[in-house]
């Protein structure tokens, strides 16, 4: 077994460094996996600085998503060989992550890799397909169905919108894609997007306690005072499904979409969902994810170029996917 390998380590300053570790240097787990692509998202970034309390302690290999082959288990619930995702939980947060050439986690976070899928299609998907997955899947237990048009995705660039995007106009709905960057509207309707609609329309200066109804459901990424003008533009009976917060953490709406309309707000938990339900979530994403689009919506990079790609991601400046190989 290799005795050093690379990893990309942060002390919490907003900076990562490369540095070569040891085997025995790996977390406490039962699986022990040589990792193939990790992710690069947002809460990765985030991770890089202590003074927003994503990680719990430093010195930290950061990366929320990995996926690779088992090269030793302690679990008979997986063995050598094997190919396998991690998301979520703990990892490169609580945990070393991804951004390792190996990683050790505890069995129950590890989700074999679906039927038909590679370990790199896998980390296209990431942490952020799987969100969307999930969004999707919430979504039509509250009810919608392709007949309910049209459906907004916020943030609609980055990974969580574009996985959305892909996977709704797969399954015949009509998505109205937001994004504030009008350079990317060709990307969206290759994507599926029916139509391109600027951040600006999607929350106007002023956000009225109801406004008229557009919505039959929203994806959205983004919450802030984006979430609220879109709660109060929801139809009737519909749903926003939230998972993230980069336009903020403050939603400044009213009881009024909630009683009036029975708009419902569900909240988007990728980080502990449980283990049938994230396997159910997993196959989804690999079989509605359009593998020809797969490659449209990718970056790929090496350690050496993470630290940059975390610096453009927390700037906005990356539309789709941007992949770690290691």
């Amino acid at each position: 077994m290799t005795e050093e390998f690379k990893a990309f380590v942060t002390e919490g300053d907003g900076r990562g460094r490369i540095v070569s570790r040891k085997m025995e240097d790996l977390s406490k787990g039962e699986v022990t996996i040589k990792v193939h692509y990790s992710g690069v998202n947002y809460k990765d970034s985030m991770a890089l600085n202590k003074k927003t309390k994503i990680a719990k302690e430093y010195p930290l290999i950061p990366g929320i998503d990995l996926a690779g082959e088992v090269i030793e288990s302690e679990s008979g619930d997986f063995k050598k060989g094997d190919e396998v995702i991690v998301t979520s939980y703990e990892l490169g947060t609580g945990h070393d992550g991804g951004y390792s050439q190996f990683a050790r986690v505890p069995a129950d976070w590890v989700v074999p890799l679906p039927e038909g899928l590679t370990t790199r299609e896998a980390m296209i998907i990431g942490t952020a397909g799987f969100t969307a997955a999930l969004s999707i899947h919430k979504l039509e237990e509250n009810g919608l169905t392709p007949d309910d048009n049209p459906v907004l995705v916020t943030g609609a660039t980055g990974g969580v919108g574009s996985m959305a995007v892909d996977m709704l106009s797969k399954n015949n709905y009509k998505v109205a894609a937001s994004t504030g960057k009008k350079t990317e509207h060709e990307f969206l309707k290759k994507l599926g997007a029916s139509e391109i609609v600027s951040r600006d329309e999607v929350t106007p200066e002023e956000v009225k306690p109801l406004q008229k109804q557009v919505w039959a459901a929203a994806v959205d990424p983004t919450g802030g005072k984006a979430l609220a003008s879109i709660l109060s533009s929801t139809k009737y009976n519909g749903a926003v499904a939230v998972s993230g917060l980069t336009a903020g953490v403050e939603v400044p709406t009213t009881v009024m979409p909630f009683i009036l309309r029975s708009v419902n707000l569900l909240g988007i938990d990728s980080v502990n969902c449980p283990m049938d339900l994230r396997r159910t979530v997993w196959k989804r994403a690999a079989e509605d994810l359009k593998p020809d689009h797969l490659e449209d919506i990718v970056q790929e990079i090496t350690l050496d170029e993470l630290q940059g790609a975390l610096d453009d991601i927390l700037e906005s400046k990356i539309s789709g996917r941007v992949l770690v190989k290691l």
